[in-house]
């Protein structure tokens, strides 16, 4: 009833009264004193003041979050239009004309003056200021100011900005789009030169389509305003300063991009068509660079490297990465690329890295960006300290399908780039078949990244003219879309129109432009050689590639290794390391003056030092790397009392590289491709990516697969890239015992990568320095090295320092003790990795005359010639066993068994010990385990 009361007295107040009333209820609510002594009365009479439920109305609940009451009054109408004004900022990209096709219905609904209760001259007597404080001085009332922000948000560019929580970001955006200056006043010339741009685009397309009947070329038409925007972002960075444009696509539209923006020449591309020698078509100038491999590629995966000067004579590289039809995957190793471009790497440290001298730009599908998770991998990276690169430009290039798949099935959001939103990332959409639009959001997206070094998004709306493929008929599978498509006029025709229009140009003009381009365009086809009758199938790598790793120095004498290591635990009187670590790491001080041995850990720091200290820059990431999964590593120490990092490799006596060793997101991915493309962009660079446990680098096979596996064969691209993969069986389960190393050797062959499982921290130094010794030469090659979990403090693995101030890596070494009595010998065991250990703890206590055993560091390049002249001198040998934890399906005994029976003396029987094949890599069981590793051990060494 009390409740009842004091509604019926407080309806008489409304607006700014009753505003007041509450406002003074809660200064009485928290001191009754405090207020006047009648609105005491008054409150304690009638309660909390309240507003009539009744009053209140959403107009059809078209904006629930406002509510108007019964009886507006002015102060309610300026409210009234603010929100109006808020909803057209917030809302206006769901009425705005962003689709060429106009076969979607627009949502006005929430941008309507009726829903408001507002009156064009409602909207007459509010200051314009109020509603719209950026527009121009044309805008002179409250009505100007908002036919004004819908003609912004809702025509041929939609905006979604809500996102952005930084508000200097959000204002300079809302400034920057109200102001009235963000579509430009093109000149005539300016005007003309954009329609010739898409004429050389469509003409392109066209002389192709007639010339190559059938042939695949994934076309850009429906999106060639795609060009003209790119055109746009270059051109703004080069005057700002950029050095390097990386650029990362997929092959839609990816030929004309060559032709375009990378100057590829017409002939280089009418020659692939043609099945044509093209050599000879390379301009001698070096103002492209087009690398093949042996193998190559289609011809819309390959990539290119132009040179452009401007007229200050200020050189800009433009680079096209290679891709394969793993659409986003490039993402990452553009991103890789731009950071490698970005930092200098000649001096003790941290890299310096000058985020203004490079970017990237990402062309994404629209199907692509929100069904490939390494889209959002690629994303989370942007703000990371290890990762990010000072923004970049992202484009989907939307023609609202996915090879035959709508929309509607490929993703669960309204738009393709809602995946961005959760990244903060500013997002235009703007209509592909308006230009100066396009180049509108060009401007902006640039100006944007350069003033806060941050990702923004480029959703350019248009269509695909043809098929998947122009071999396929999309009538069949997208009739109502494609019976649009057929009666759409292209861009180019459209804004000739406009031109002709608006009286710029003429017919006769348009038409010569169009005859001028096909005569340049048939002129470059006549200049290509006729067909290649008699091609290289044959198609083997060139010499310095199948030859193989040159002999090189790897041994670091002993005086630079103790003042490296004393370098290396010479910490600030005043930093504070955990105690129980500190002791740890001090324990190995006088490791060269025979007091302990040289574990794992231990000669990696060593081995990163002594590459330093040659001039040879480190990059190394990984989950958990500068600690290390196992707790071993701890390259990064952390003060116990205030919690400062000290880097002590960053603190070497005469170095200048830089280091670094950054925790990666919980990804591989994105990750491994990021560290490819800043390994291909700086080769004088040895950079390293760790596994947290091998088998988890299956989340980045394509990687792998596509890239570090086959991209010399495929492209010429050179990689130096080393991985670091735990493995070993320790009972801990299926999911932390394999790297699965038989999928890296089903993928080895032309000395494409090296494969190693090593069992000694020497072997680890030598083989690290060997690779840092080839980065820069013809021969380098990936490493994917095997590394141990329980042998990275076990006693048989670790080393004197003599070991790594003499000798170099071996590919096979020989168990020591045994093989000493040639006769005897009838066994020959062969094992590679942590196995090799586990024989060495078995036999100490046997006589084991009649066997000897191998260790296989390097399983590829396979060491045919070591472990033929080591089993030559046994001529009373009758088996050759490879004997290896793993499986028999995985592992290397299905890589190893045919090198083995060609390299096998006659009568000489090849034999596998091992767990039999298996679908899952390891027993569940850690005592299962334990007693099928003792028999495998058994079984090898038993006649």
């Amino acid at each position: 009833m009390k409740r009842q009361a004091s509604k019926g007295f407080w309806e008489s107040f409304s607006g700014p009264n009753l505003g007041y009333v509450m406002e003074v209820y809660e200064q009485f609510v928290n001191d009754p004193e405090s207020v006047d002594p009648e609105m005491k009365v008054l409150f304690e009479e009638w309660g909390s003041p309240t507003v009539s439920e009744e009053g209140l109305t959403t107009h059809g609940q078209a904006d629930i979050s406002f509510q108007l009451p019964t009886n507006p009054t002015v102060f309610s109408k300026m409210v009234a239009a603010v929100k109006l004004a808020d909803n057209i900022r917030t809302y206006g990209h769901l009425a705005a004309d962003i689709n060429p096709l106009n076969d979607r219905k627009k949502d006005t609904r929430r941008i309507e003056l009726s829903e408001f209760d507002l009156t064009e001259e409602d909207l007459k007597n509010i200051p314009a200021s109020f509603i719209c404080p950026d527009a121009p001085a044309t805008v002179k009332n409250g009505l100007d100011a908002i036919n004004h922000l819908k003609s912004v948000y809702t025509k041929k560019l939609a905006f979604e900005f809500y996102q952005v929580h930084d508000l200097e970001e959000k204002n300079w955006l809302q400034r920057t789009v109200e102001s009235g200056g963000l579509l430009p006043e093109l000149t005539k010339e300016q005007k003309i030169a954009i329609l010739k741009r898409l004429s050389e685009v469509e003409g392109f397309e066209k002389f192709i389509h007639r010339t190559f009947v059938g042939q695949k070329r994934f076309s850009i038409e429906g999106l060639d305003s795609l060009v003209p925007l790119m055109d746009q972002i270059i051109h703004s960075s080069v005057k700002t300063g950029a050095r390097t444009v990386n650029i990362g696509m997929a092959h839609r539209g990816r030929l004309n991009v060559l032709a375009h923006i990378l100057e590829k020449p017409y002939e280089l591309i009418f020659a692939e068509f043609q099945h044509a020698p093209n050599k000879d078509l390379i301009p001698s100038e070096g103002s492209i660079g087009i690398t093949y491999g042996w193998t190559g590629d289609v011809k819309y995966h390959l990539g290119a490297d132009r040179r452009l000067t401007d007229e200050n004579t200020t050189t800009t590289r433009i680079v096209l990465a290679n891709n394969p039809s793993h659409l986003e995957v490039a993402s990452p190793i553009v991103e890789g690329y731009t950071r490698a471009a970005q930092e200098q790497r000649n001096v003790a440290g941290y890299p310096t890295q000058d985020t203004d001298s490079s970017y990237a730009i990402l062309v994404h599908g629209d199907a692509a960006f929100p069904g490939q998770g390494i889209v959002a991998e690629t994303l989370n990276m942007s703000g990371l300290k290890g990762f990010h690169t000072g923004g970049s430009i992202h484009i989907i290039a939307n023609n609202m399908i996915g090879f035959t798949t709508e929309s509607y099935d490929s993703r669960s959001t309204k738009y393709a780039s809602d995946t961005a939103k959760g990244f903060e990332i500013p997002i235009i959409h703007v209509n592909a078949d308006d230009p100066e639009a396009v180049l509108a959001a060009a401007t902006l997206a640039y100006e944007y990244r350069n003033r806060f070094h941050k990702d923004f998004l480029i959703d350019l709306v248009g269509y695909r003219r043809f098929g998947h493929n122009e071999m396929d008929e999309p009538m069949v599978t997208n009739p109502l879309m494609y019976n649009i498509v057929h009666k759409h006029p292209t861009v180019r025709e459209l804004y000739a129109n406009k031109l002709m229009a608006e009286g710029i140009i003429s017919n006769e003009e348009v038409k010569t432009i169009e005859q001028d381009i096909q005569t340049k365009l048939q002129a470059a086809y006549d200049r290509v050689p006729k067909k290649e009758e008699d091609p290289d199938t044959v198609m083997n790598p060139p010499e310095i590639v199948a030859k193989g790793f040159p002999k090189v120095e790897t041994a670091v004498n002993e005086k630079e290794l103790r003042e490296i290591n004393s370098e290396l635990l010479n910490w600030p009187e005043d930093f504070n390391a955990f105690k129980k670590l500190a002791r740890i790491l001090k324990r190995r001080e006088n490791v060269f003056d025979g007091d302990g041995k040289i574990d794992w850990a231990h000669a990696e720091s060593l081995a990163f030092a002594s590459i330093i200290k040659d001039g040879t820059p480190i990059r190394f990431t990984g989950q958990d790397s500068q600690r290390g999964t196992f707790a071993h590593r701890n390259l990064v120490l952390h003060d116990e009392k205030n919690g400062n990092e000290y880097i002590p490799l960053h603190h070497l006596k005469d170095a200048n590289a830089s280091f670094v060793v950054y925790n990666s997101p919980l990804t591989e991915s994105a990750v491994v491709g990021y560290e490819y493309g800043y390994n291909v962009f700086s080769p004088e660079t040895l950079v390293i990516w760790e596994a947290q446990f091998g088998d988890f680098a299956n989340m980045a096979q394509v990687m792998f697969d596509q890239f570090i596996s086959a991209g010399r064969a495929k492209w010429g691209q050179k990689s130096g890239l080393v991985m670091l993969l735990p493995h070993g069986y320790e009972g801990q389960g299926p999911e932390h015992s394999s790297a699965r190393l038989e999928r890296f050797l089903q993928l080895a062959a032309e000395n494409n990568w090296t494969v190693a499982n090593l069992s000694t921290s020497a072997q680890y130094f030598h083989i690290l320095r060997r690779q840092s010794a080839m980065l820069q030469k013809e021969e380098v090659r990936p490493l994917v090295l095997v590394t141990p979990k329980s042998l990275l403090r076990h006693p048989l693995s670790s080393v004197d320092g003599s070991e790594l101030t003499t000798g170099e890596f071996k590919p096979v070494l020989e168990q020591k003790g045994l093989g000493a009595e040639v006769k005897k010998v009838e066994r020959i065991i062969l094992c590679s990795g942590k196995i090799a250990i586990d024989f060495e703890e078995r036999i100490k206590d046997e006589q084991l005359d009649w066997v000897h055993i191998l260790r296989v560091e390097e399983l590829y390049p396979f060491p045919e010639k070591e472990i033929t002249e080591i089993i030559n001198k046994y001529s009373n040998l009758k088996e050759l066993v490879w004997v290896q934890e793993e499986p028999q399906n995985m592992g290397g005994w299905t890589f190893a068994d045919p090198y083995l029976r060609e390299l096998a003396p006659n009568g000489v029987d090849v034999k596998y010990v091992g767990r039999p094949r298996r679908s899952s890599p390891s027993e569940g069981d850690p005592i299962v385990h334990k007693k099928e590793q003792a028999r495998i051990l058994n079984e090898a060494l038993t006649k």
